[in-house]
């Protein structure tokens, strides 16, 4: 695969390094909403189903498409690993996705991944992804085969990040991102993986120049889950669908404790998105780690919040349930969120 969808701009890292100034907010003085202070709450839409091709186009109806028409689009989907749903990405779920992108209208979509658990190329075969962009017409970037050129460095103010990351320029270049995610816990330090970990696979494993390893400093950290969030600067959600149909409550990425809340959800604020995923988890028995505490003070969603990211508080949810099967779940979850 080559890297299609988008035209390079320049050829090295001195032309094309990217700070993003953010002030001092990222630090422990961040200013954050006051109490009282009136700010609209960050929806997710709740469907509770089966099928992704019912599913998907009645969440995306509720959730409105029309800011997307004729903008170009970066799609992120989840192809850690060449293992089957939850593990990755479903290929019904993508291809009701893509589907309902180009019924309204969107421009030119173009998918980038990078496994984290095998061969790129491989695992977007096995998982049947390639094969649905190939059918719909969505340009596909292997990230194992882009050079400097096909990133934009990052070091945000007041970051963990050593040397900052390097985020696929698909993503920083692209009118509107979207991304679709799975409901899963992650043995390897994350705890668990949806909105705001999905986005680690559209970042480079390592410094096409420098050879500087970001996933053995993400891995080996004691900050990862800080560094997770942190992100979330540079990669942005104007659509998340998060596919709950099966879920990991324990292990994962690749495989795990299977579970089956049958629901599906869309937003665009990954910290709303993640602190309800965390709560259907919570429901339904997952591992300590997830779900000891308060959900804000998970610390992939608690930096989150704190730079700015989305919401602060479950009081900055608002869940709306798109069938009326999902009324009872979302009243569960609601309950849950505290």
């Amino acid at each position: 695969m080559s890297e299609t969808g988008f035209s390079s701009v320049v050829s090295r890292r001195r032309c094309i390094r990217s700070a993003l100034v953010l002030g001092a907010g990222l630090l422990a003085g961040l200013s954050l909403p006051h109490k009282g202070d009136a700010m609209p709450a960050s929806r997710v839409y709740v469907y509770k189903g089966t099928d992704p091709a019912r599913a998907v186009p009645a969440l995306l109806e509720r959730f409105g498409l029309e800011d997307f028409r004729t903008l170009s689009i970066g799609l992120k989907a989840n192809a850690n690993s060449a293992d089957p749903f939850p593990a990755s990405t479903s290929p019904e779920t993508l291809h009701a996705l893509v589907t309902a992108l180009q019924g309204a209208g969107c421009g030119p979509i173009t998918l980038a991944e990078r496994s984290g658990m095998g061969t790129t190329r491989d695992v977007l075969d096995a998982t049947r992804i390639l094969s649905v962009c190939r059918e719909l017409g969505v340009s596909v970037v292997d990230m194992d085969e882009l050079g400097m050129d096909g990133y934009v460095h990052y070091e945000p103010v007041g970051c963990s990040w050593k040397q900052g990351f390097c985020l696929a320029r698909v993503f920083a270049e692209a009118e509107a991102v979207v991304q679709t995610c799975c409901l899963k816990t992650h043995r390897f330090g994350g705890h668990f993986t949806m909105s705001l970990k999905n986005a680690v696979g559209a970042i480079a494993k390592h410094d096409p120049d420098t050879r500087y390893n970001y996933m053995r400093e993400l891995h080996a950290s004691p900050l990862q889950r800080l560094l997770i969030a942190e992100i979330g600067l540079a990669f942005r959600s104007d659509l998340i669908l998060m596919d709950g149909r099966f879920a990991f409550t324990s292990g994962g990425p690749d495989k795990g404790e299977l579970a089956a809340p049958e629901l599906m959800f869309a937003a665009s604020d990954p910290v709303a998105m993640d602190a309800v995923g965390v709560a259907v988890l919570r429901l339904l028995g997952t591992t300590p780690e997830v779900a000891e505490g308060a959900i804000f003070e998970q610390e992939q969603i608690h930096r989150a919040a704190r730079l700015g990211l989305g919401a602060t508080s479950p009081a900055g949810i608002e869940l709306i349930p798109v069938n009326g099967e999902a009324s009872g779940m979302v009243e569960r979850i609601r309950k849950e969120l505290g």
